[in-house]
């Protein structure tokens, strides 16, 4: 990805936010994002997602809105470095198969994720 455009998409969704937010880092997959949640005070990463799988959803949903993450820690886990994360990605403007209206369409996930990338480990 040129910097450029990079610089230029950080800059743009740090110019729509509000003074209380901190700025969407821009990021090719969520899992940084859920590292970076898992590492803050407040348990709270934001993004929006660049690169070719957001090029790919947006030409399919027909719309050049920004694709954004939020991610929240919903609880903390026993074993150190993990919790239970609550992953939305939403998009303004997309056009649904079937639909002429443009509209807000998000999706709500829920992970058990931990530092190094995996599930927590069961309970013995």
């Amino acid at each position: 990805m040129n910097v450029r455009l990079c610089c230029g998409l950080s800059l743009l969704m740090a110019a729509s936010l509000g003074a209380e937010e901190r700025p969407r880092a821009a990021v090719t997959e969520a899992r940084p994002l859920l590292v970076e949640a898992l590492h803050a005070a407040d348990g709270q990463a934001r993004g929006v997602l660049v690169g070719p799988m957001a090029e790919a959803i947006s030409q399919r949903f027909q719309s050049r809105a920004p694709i954004l993450i939020d991610v929240v820690t919903e609880r903390r886990l026993p074993q150190a470095g993990c919790a239970r994360l609550k992953v939305s990605f939403w998009q303004d403007d997309v056009r649904l198969p079937g639909s002429n209206a443009a509209s807000r369409q998000t999706l709500d996930l829920g992970i058990d994720y931990c530092l190094d990338g995996q599930p927590p480990r069961p309970r013995s």
